[in-house]
């Protein structure tokens, strides 16, 4: 009895590893200014401006699934009225070892004296390449600009590999 018990359990301790990977993700992001950037102003009231840009970004710190992240591309669309900025895009992040991730984001910022003041978004993964391929990650980012007119974001999720 006491070999068959070994056995079993032997025999399920491989089945275990085949679940899918979770874990939590945590990231810091430097961006620079958007580039290129096309602003046009709606005729339909003062401060009420449609936007759309692209910035790049490094990852300060941060790793998803034991892989360092490297750096992203984000492109956005922004609708601001007065101080108030709605905003979507996507994000494709490049990681240490070459996989991709691709992202769609949204949320809201403030602005003041044109300039971005905060942000926060929430997020969610559409795709991926390499080892990551079919991960599920979602989470949310806050965010302050900076002086040179891009912005640092700090990331947080949590995140499911494919089996």
């Amino acid at each position: 009895m006491r070999k068959l018990m070994l056995v079993c359990c032997l025999v399920a301790l491989p089945a275990s590893t085949a679940l899918a990977q979770e874990g939590k993700v945590a990231v810091k992001w430097k961006c620079g200014a958007p580039d290129p950037a096309h602003v046009l102003e709606a005729v339909d009231q003062p401060n009420h401006i449609f936007s759309i840009g692209q910035m790049k970004c490094t990852a300060v710190s941060g790793e998803i699934a034991g892989i360092k992240q490297k750096a992203g591309v984000g492109t956005e669309f922004h609708e601001l009225t007065g101080n108030s900025d709605q905003f979507k895009g996507v994000f494709v992040e490049t990681l240490a070892n070459g996989d991709k991730i691709h992202y769609t984001y949204e949320g809201t910022a403030t602005m003041k004296d044109g300039a971005l003041e905060s942000a926060k978004n929430t997020w969610s993964s559409t795709s991926a390449t390499g080892s990551l391929k079919g991960i599920k990650a979602s989470g949310t980012c806050t965010a302050r600009g900076t002086p040179d007119g891009g912005a640092s974001f700090e990331c947080s999720g949590e995140y499911k590999l494919a089996k």
